[in-house]
């Protein structure tokens, strides 16, 4: 992050733990900031599509990098199941970070989110906490007996499962439309995240839905495996730039900001007062 990527809006100045890091920007989720009219402008790191206010006392720390954490790795393995790594065709090694780290974890940072009043945050984490949980259910061998039974009804044929995975992805490819479309003032990398799994899970939807004999559209299934690499990776630098101060890290993520968003605006309005000076 830059220098003045958390400064606030009206740079109000309050007390905190250290002033420098205040200026910045950068100071510890822990830390005990008192800020009673004092609005942010919109961070990727806390999960804020908006501008927001940090609570006059917050006594959690900033759930947001541990649900981006975990949304990252499982998304990463699964990105490289769908473009066939190393040969990997198998699914199976997805279910166990989908259901711990993916599932269980991102859920409880999404509770955790409702906790410190973070609406985005709550849903957003909770919602692909649940979808990892559903994924991991649904190929969980011999568990459930989902993909078997579609496969029965179906006389032995893939169709009817690649079908219906198709419709449930198509589901969640709306709902990532619908939260990506409220990060259009937020920075470009946290707009960038939502957008790259949304592509991604339309491929991968279309791969499956245009199967042929069976057989999922190979070119779809590793195109929406390269975009959900790119969304993982999009994640992990969002949960680190939500770490990352002065206090820890040498150097600080630039964060990147729409020109229609609060923060370009007020960029292009200081840069305007001082070329008129």
């Amino acid at each position: 992050m830059s220098n003045e990527d958390r400064i606030s809006v009206n740079d109000t100045k309050k007390c905190s733990p250290n002033n420098e890091d205040y200026e910045t920007g950068h100071f510890s989720t822990l830390a005990h900031v008192h800020t009673a009219s004092t609005r942010y402008p919109a961070f990727g790191g806390d999960l804020q599509p908006g501008l927001y206010r940090v609570p006059k006392e917050r006594k959690l720390a900033n759930p947001a990098p541990l649900g981006l954490c975990a949304f990252a790795l499982t998304t990463f393995v699964l990105g490289c199941l769908n473009m066939d790594v190393r040969g990997i065709t198998e699914p199976n090694i997805v279910v166990g970070p989908a259901l711990a780290y993916g599932g269980l974890v991102q859920l409880l940072a999404g509770m955790w989110e409702m906790a410190i009043g973070n609406t985005f945050g709550a849903t957003v984490l909770s919602s692909y906490g649940g979808f990892w949980i559903s994924l991991a259910i649904t190929f969980i061998p011999g568990g459930f007996n989902i993909i078997g039974a579609l496969e029965k009804a179906d006389n032995g044929s893939h169709t009817m499962f690649y079908n219906s995975f198709a419709l449930y992805l198509f589901g969640w490819f709306i709902f990532t439309t619908l939260v990506t479309m409220l990060t259009l003032k937020s920075p470009v990398a946290f707009f960038s995240l939502f957008f790259f799994v949304d592509i991604a899970l339309l491929l991968l939807a279309l791969g499956y839905l245009f199967n042929v004999d069976g057989v999922p559209n190979e070119k779809l299934i590793k195109a929406g495996g390269f975009f959900a690499l790119l969304g993982a990776f999009l994640a992990w630098y969002n949960a680190f730039a939500g770490i990352a101060d002065s206090s820890n890290s040498f150097f600080l993520l630039p964060v990147i900001h729409f020109p229609w968003s609060e923060k370009g605006r007020s960029a292009r309005q200081n840069a305007a007062g001082q070329s008129a000076v």
